[in-house]
C-alpha cells in the first residue's frame, strides 16, 4: 500500500497533464507560485499537486477509486489522505527548513 501510494503521488501530475507537463524546476515553481513571490508555500504546493487528483476523480466523490486509476486497479485513496502525503513530501523537500520551496528544492527527489 505504501509503495502504491508513493507511486500515485508521483504519477498523478504526470498522468493528469502529460501534454502540459513542466520540464524544469523553474517551470514548476512558476506554475505553483500562486502569489508570484518566487517561492512555494505548503498551501501552494498542496493546491497545485491536488489538481491532478481532482482531474482523476471523475465522479467527484473525493476518492480516486480503482476504476479511476490507470489500468483500472489499485487501492482507493481519498483527497484528504493524498493531501496529507503531499504535506509530508513538502516538508521532506524543504531541506533548509524555511517552510518554502525554491527551484533547487523542487528539483531534489523527496
Amino acid at each position: 500500500m505504501r509503495g502504491f501510494t508513493a507511486c500515485l503521488l508521483l504519477a498523478l501530475p504526470l498522468l493528469a497533464s502529460a501534454q502540459d507537463y513542466p520540464r524544469t524546476p523553474a517551470e514548476y515553481l512558476a506554475r505553483m507560485d500562486a502569489n508570484h513571490d518566487g517561492k512555494i508555500s505548503e498551501a501552494e504546493y498542496v493546491a497545485y499537486m491536488s489538481a491532478g487528483f481532482r482531474r482523476m476523480d471523475v465522479n467527484g466523490n473525493g476518492v480516486i477509486d480503482a476504476d479511476e486509476l490507470p489500468g483500472g486497479h489499485g487501492q482507493p485513496i481519498t483527497l484528504e489522505k493524498y493531501q496529507a502525503n503531499l504535506r509530508r513530501q513538502f516538508h521532506r523537500l524543504d531541506r533548509n527548513g524555511d517552510d518554502f520551496l525554491d527551484a533547487k528544492e523542487l528539483a531534489s527527489p523527496p
